[in-house]
């Protein structure tokens, strides 16, 4: 059974989630960028759980007046999660789905489980990568989303992934059919709200998430390297690092197994 769709206004701004029944705690399930609650279908079929688009992406709300930075995003993960009445989750981030490991550290009790999926280091020692530095850079920033079409989008996919050739056509489809001025305006400020300096101070309290957790890295990400897999461990309370050869930034595509990992992690604290 596909998962359901909601649709609901959230701290102000209209939000979007799918849900499927899940056994035990539920998952919840954020995306990076440019993507959307799309990138989780594969996993909600198995673990079922919940997958927002955060607020900026996806079919979920993009105003103009929001600050589209990590703690703003922080208190949207809190609010969502009142929203809907869930306690306590599972966790699972991915690229700027790390957000989630914002609100994680006001509330670790509420965090059963942990996984961190190529996620943006909130550590001290990592630098972004040059297509990040664009979009950081006023002017060439606006520049290059303006500039970005369905082609060259599919061109850039091809280092993000270890499979000889641009990313499944169908993510590539997903993306850019979200890709649109508010999704683009949503991206420039996150980046530009998160200089080195923040987003080491934004992980500073991760070792009070002390439940399990394991960091799952495609190893020749081109855009974080996969030593923040062992730096992410390390700053975790209870915490296992494991790389997957021949996988790039979202490690799935190029190996589905990476799902029934997860799946495998999240199903030994279910009940």
């Amino acid at each position: 059974m596909a998962p359901s769709e909601h649709t609901a206004e959230i701290d102000g701004t209209l939000a979007f989630w799918r849900e499927a029944p899940a056994a035990g705690t539920p998952t919840l399930y954020l995306h990076g960028v440019p993507t959307s609650s799309d990138d989780w279908l594969p996993f909600l079929d198995r673990t079922g759980g919940l997958a927002p688009d955060l607020p900026g992406f996806g079919r979920s709300g993009k105003p103009g007046n929001r600050r589209y930075d990590m703690e703003e995003y922080g208190d949207w993960v809190a609010a969502f999660l009142d929203h809907v009445e869930v306690e306590r989750v599972n966790l699972v981030v991915h690229d700027w789905g790390v957000v989630g490991l914002v609100w994680a550290q006001r509330a670790p009790e509420r965090v059963a489980r942990l996984v961190v999926m190529n996620a943006v280091p909130l550590l001290p020692g990592y630098r972004w990568h040059r297509i990040a530095r664009v979009w950081r850079t006023r002017g060439a920033g606006e520049l290059a989303m303006g500039a970005a079409t369905r082609w060259s989008l599919k061109q850039i996919s091809r280092e993000a992934s270890t499979t000889r050739g641009p990313l499944p056509q169908a993510f590539l489809d997903s993306s850019w059919r979200h890709f649109d001025q508010g999704t683009q305006r949503a991206i420039l400020r996150l980046y530009r709200s998160s200089p080195p300096e923040a987003l080491a101070r934004a992980g500073a309290g991760l070792g009070a998430l002390t439940g399990p957790a394991l960091v799952l890295w495609g190893e020749p990400d081109p855009y974080i390297p996969a030593l923040f897999a062992d730096r992410y461990a390390a700053a975790l309370g209870d915490a296992t690092a494991e790389r997957v050869p021949g996988a790039g930034h979202w490690p799935w595509l190029d190996r589905p197994e990476v799902v029934d990992r997860v799946a495998e992690f999240l199903g030994a604290g279910s009940g």
